[in-house]
């Protein structure tokens, strides 16, 4: 596919504005397309935690190391990791996920340039459309971990806070990874919060910590106590996403 054939094919070419009828028809039926697929490979992963973050930093950075080591000890609770598939944070989750033996999933969004799916990934699912692939994001995960990251992780760290405080989605654990990077956005919040433009409790929506320890505790106890998803074991009870 070229950059020109991709350019028609992607969100670009869908949001510069109408089109004909016809062409809007059938720019629904491959949107569907893309959900439908999503929706088959996805039907069995098994309970995931999504992990967002940023696709820029390399192996060396400290943000790589806590992303895989968080990924592995929640992957051994036996959920799932899912990513959006690239580099960056997104490998560090991915490859931590399947050092543990767990499972590693990515959906990938298909650009022009600068992304491929990382070498970490058990299924891999490619997007063109960016809100397709977080709607897939978002609906088969029952908790997220946000680490630093830009435009795209705030993206999509306000699209989970804003489906949980609307109810749209159940009060799922969140947990925000850095307190020194993150401090900044949480004054935000406050200034929110004293203008009255969000509700006191909406900064409880999310956890932050620098502590491996207590992101993963987070997790878990909030599946536990409040959906009864892992059981005594610590694992995820088989039956819940079965439908047993």
């Amino acid at each position: 596919m070229t950059t020109k054939d991709l350019d028609r094919t992607s969100e670009q070419y869908f949001l510069e504005g109408p089109r004909s009828r016809t062409d809007e028809f059938f720019r629904v039926i491959r949107i569907a397309g893309e959900f439908i697929r999503g929706f088959r490979k996805l039907h069995f992963a098994g309970p995931c935690v999504t992990v967002f973050g940023s696709a820029r930093f390399k192996e060396d950075n400290p943000y790589y190391g806590y992303a895989r080591e968080i990924s592995g000890r929640i992957s051994k609770l036996g959920f799932s990791i899912m990513t959006g598939g690239g580099p960056g944070i997104m490998e560090a989750a991915n490859r931590g996920a399947k050092e543990a033996g767990g499972t590693s999933i990515g959906c990938n969004i298909i650009l022009p340039h600068e992304q491929h799916p990382n070498p970490y990934l058990d299924i891999s699912i490619d997007f063109r459309y960016f809100f397709v692939r977080k709607v897939l994001l978002l609906k088969y995960s029952y908790a997220f971990v946000v680490m630093p990251g830009g435009a795209g992780t705030l993206d999509e760290l306000f699209e989970t806070l804003t489906l949980v405080q609307t109810g749209k989605i159940k009060n799922f654990p969140i947990v925000l990874f850095g307190t020194d990077y993150w401090k900044n956005l949480v004054e935000l919040m406050e200034r929110m919060e004293e203008e009255g433009t969000i509700s006191p409790g909406d900064k409880d929506l999310f956890l932050l910590t620098d502590d491996i320890e207590t992101a993963v505790e987070h997790v878990k106890k909030a599946l536990n106590s409040d959906f009864g998803i892992v059981k005594k074991t610590g694992r995820p009870r088989r039956q819940w996403w079965l439908g047993e």
